[in-house]
């Protein structure tokens, strides 16, 4: 059975030439005693706007895994699929994130709702977390609430993961059901009940991705009430292993953190909860490696600088139509943006530090930052300019991305040295 380890990172590589970075990253962390699984994901949406294939994916993997000659697994990720473009990520992936946002709200058929809620009966009234004092009310009216809601969008997970599963066989490949990019977040009670909604499906799920409360936004840190997350996320970690051994879920399903990167404010939550009670976790960093690519090209100056400065004069002219892909995991303050015949004159070192994540660093402006992760579809434009500088620049580019691996990330969520 293909079976996630019990840390794994989503290794977003839009363009396909950070692999060997990423992966040192990886390595390393495996040195100071912590061992994660590298997973190399993309969506449609980025292959669509790119020009690539699933496969390139897995092409890239398989290489760098052997030149690094890394034996532990390692997984491509067909990530955010649903019904209508999962069939193209079929051959070559190995680990699907089902995505059900869009089936959240719509109602189930009666006769399905009704055979739902005579499995829940039982919980009725309350739900008592063991080995915690937490305990949920759950009246009727709320697990049928929950019901209306969320089931049709299990029932749809459900007929996602069997078209998979008649290509692939039944344990050839990881299941992830994500349902994050919607206006409001999963409550642990509702969490609860999805969960045995999953388990009725028979999808032998290893990670799911909720919604949390706060601001999960693309490639900044996390704005919210932190007090308020580390409850809802203990509680949530809690009804995952009340879920395993209520419902016969997989042993090993845990947290999946989408939109994962740069959220430095609720890694020392993350961490010390996932130690407090011996879990894993799942955390996706996604485009934040082409923002250090961006990064690497202007600390390049020549024409790594020149192209860096022309990615966010054009991400300025086009903004309406770059963020409105984007709109629920995004914050731009317009009128902080730089102007563009400003940052014409800026050096390297301005540019990279106007966009690096560093926040005790007056010069980081987090609005610039946000507007070039969703530019990249700039940079697809000029893809044979843009290829060029990134292996004109190697050197540099990799060590911006493995840093940002390594010490932003990794270091800091399990507190290394």
């Amino acid at each position: 059975m293909k079976t996630l380890g019990k840390y794994s990172f989503g290794l977003g590589d839009r363009f396909g030439h950070q692999g060997s970075a990423q992966l040192k990253a990886i390595i390393d962390a495996e040195s100071k005693g912590i061992e994660i699984t590298p997973v190399w994901n993309k969506s449609n949406r980025e292959h669509t706007i790119i020009g690539t294939v699933p496969a390139d994916v897995r092409t890239e993997a398989d290489y760098v895994t052997a030149k690094a000659g890394f034996k532990r697994p390692y997984f491509v990720d067909a990530d955010h699929i649903n019904l209508d473009n999962v069939e193209k990520f079929i051959d070559s992936s190995d680990f699907f994130t089902i995505d059900v946002a869009s089936y959240i709200g719509k109602a189930a058929g009666k006769a399905e709702t009704e055979e739902f809620l005579s499995s829940v009966k039982k919980y009725t009234g309350k739900v008592t977390l063991p080995g915690s004092s937490m305990t949920f009310k759950t009246p009727g009216t709320l697990i049928k609430q929950v019901a209306d809601k969320y089931l049709f969008a299990a029932i749809k997970a459900w007929e996602i993961y069997r078209k998979i599963e008649k290509i692939k066989g039944h344990d050839n490949f990881v299941t992830e059901v994500s349902m994050d990019e919607v206006a409001h977040p999963q409550t642990p009670v509702e969490l609860f009940f999805i969960l045995k909604m999953l388990s009725a499906e028979n999808i032998p799920l290893q990670t799911i991705a909720p919604k949390f409360s706060g601001r999960f936004n693309k490639g900044v840190d996390y704005a919210g009430d932190t007090d308020k997350f580390k409850a809802e996320f203990e509680a949530d970690l809690l009804v995952i292993d009340y879920a395993i051994h209520e419902f016969g879920l997989p042993g090993n399903l845990k947290m999946s953190i989408h939109s994962g990167s740069d959220k430095f404010a609720i890694y020392p939550v993350i961490g010390s909860l996932i130690k407090k009670y011996d879990k894993g976790i799942h955390v996706k960093t996604a485009g934040t490696t082409w923002l250090e690519e961006i990064i690497g090209l202007a600390e390049s100056g020549g024409d790594g600088l020149d192209f860096a400065k022309e990615i966010y004069s054009g991400s300025l002219k086009k903004i309406a139509d770059l963020t409105a892909p984007y709109a629920d995991v995004i914050d731009i303050n317009v009128s902080s943006l730089p102007p563009a015949d400003e940052v014409a004159k800026w050096s390297s070192h301005e540019f990279a530090e106007a966009l690096a994540h560093n926040p005790d660093n007056e010069r980081y402006n987090s609005n610039m930052r946000q507007l070039v992760h969703v530019a990249y579809k700039l940079a697809a434009d000029r893809k044979d300019r843009f290829y060029k500088l990134l292996e004109s620049n190697e050197k540099i580019i990799s060590k911006c991305v493995y840093e940002n691996i390594y010490n932003k990330h990794i270091r800091r969520l399990f507190d290394l040295e």
